[in-house]
């Protein structure tokens, strides 16, 4: 075998024994006074010079333009801070496209880390400390706004996106939040609506922004999942919110609507003095732990009996709501153990709740969604398989709603 070729230090240029030297002396690749910040700023400079003959080289024979000195402008990057020599035609119509005349922040790996330190929960003061000490340089808190409204776009693309025609079952619910508005702190509500298509796939159908949850801006959520292509839902678990089963029968008029059953064991819960609760549940779960909805009648009569003269309000909410409360009997277990509750969604929300616990008091109503969006979507992400044993649930779906889907409509 021949002799391995030994490496010759002669053969790298300038700015690679420049990178090289700094790394024997022990600097860091990337971040404050990286090795790579020369290199990063001499590719850049020698790529805007390319892009600048380009451009005169292309332009109109009649007319002279020609190269006029440079402009140096201080860069920021995740390898260091830098400045930037750009080159300048005489006319002033040159437009660099690799790195743009107001851009001082090397975009994409800088603004990544932002926006995953952001949905972390970080504030901007905190983020702007972390790249400080990282890459050594200051953002200023408007710049940091400005790279997170970049989301905004983004955000809006996502709530308008088409929708699957029919979804099995939605689950629909609320989150709150304190905003400052106007200086005047609120309380503003998130609309988040969570589905299961036929292929048991998970999804975040849409987030909305409101002052208060109420059945009338609800009406115009399920208007917006009609208009984005949503014609039907087979079931809908809710929670008890006043004129709300109103509202979904206006715009899907044959979802079957099952409410919460754990929203109404905590409303009920409100008027029992805590010495009663513990007795009062033991009887309430004989009713919505029945076997069937015939023997959870006869559990709540016996439910009444004892208690409806000690708080009959609540005995009274029971009676009321029953019909809806009771849905979920006419299904088969796998199903109900799904719709009796909004748990999942619940659940869904702990997980954004993790986040943004820290928060006092968003800054604005964008600033809220924003936050709420970047965890949400790292959240989605991870909605990658169907529902556990969906097909056979799938199946039993179709005998119940034979008539608004057929395993032809299962793509």
């Amino acid at each position: 075998m021949g002799k391995k070729k030994r490496f010759d230090p002669s053969s790298l240029t300038e700015f690679e024994r420049e990178a090289m030297a700094k790394l024997q002396a022990g600097a860091d690749l990337t971040g404050k006074d990286g090795a790579l910040t020369p290199m990063i700023k001499r590719i850049l400079e020698a790529a805007l010079e390319a892009e600048l003959d380009q451009h005169i080289d292309g332009a109109d024979p009649v007319r002279s333009n020609r190269r006029n000195g440079h402009m140096a402008k201080q860069m920021k990057s995740e390898s260091g801070m830098f400045e930037l020599l750009t080159p300048r035609d005489r006319e002033g119509s040159f437009a660099p496209q690799i790195v743009p005349k107001r851009q001082t922040v090397l975009g994409s790996l800088v603004d990544k880390k932002i926006l995953s330190l952001y949905s972390k929960g970080m504030s901007y003061r905190d983020i702007r400390d972390y790249v400080e000490e990282m890459y050594g340089f200051n953002l200023s808190l408007g710049m940091l706004n400005r790279i997170t409204d970049r989301l905004l776009e983004e955000i809006f693309e996502w709530q308008i996106r088409p929708l699957e025609s029919i979804y099995a079952i939605v689950w629909m619910d609320a989150i709150h939040y304190k905003v400052r508005i106007d200086g005047e702190v609120t309380t503003q509500a998130i609309y988040t609506i969570l589905g299961i298509d036929l292929q048991g796939q998970k999804d975040l159908l849409g987030i909305y922004t409101h002052e208060t949850e109420g059945a009338h801006f609800w009406l115009q959520v399920l208007t917006d999942l009609k208009e984005r292509g949503v014609q039907d839902i087979l079931i809908g678990s809710i929670d008890n919110l006043t004129g709300f089963t109103e509202a979904i029968a206006t715009i899907f008029p044959r979802t079957d609507v099952q409410l919460c059953i754990v929203h109404q064991i905590r409303n009920s819960l409100q008027y029992i003095p805590y010495k009663d609760q513990r007795a009062f549940m033991t009887d309430l779960k004989k009713v919505y732990r029945a076997t069937s909805k015939k023997s959870a009648e006869q559990h709540l009569h016996e439910l009444e009996a004892t208690w409806g003269k000690k708080y009959p309000v609540v005995i009274r909410s029971w009676r009321n709501n029953w019909e809806q409360l009771s849905n979920y009997f006419k299904y088969p277990t796998e199903i109900r153990r799904l719709i009796y509750t909004t748990n999942i969604i619940e659940g869904f929300h702990r997980q954004i709740r993790k986040v943004t616990k820290s928060k006092g008091a968003f800054t604005s109503e964008n600033a809220l969604l924003k936050q709420v969006y970047v965890v949400v979507k790292q959240v989605v992400e991870k909605w990658t398989e169907p529902a556990y044993g969906w097909k056979t649930k799938l199946n039993q779906l179709i005998i119940i709603f034979g008539d608004r889907i057929t395993v032809d409509t299962v793509h």
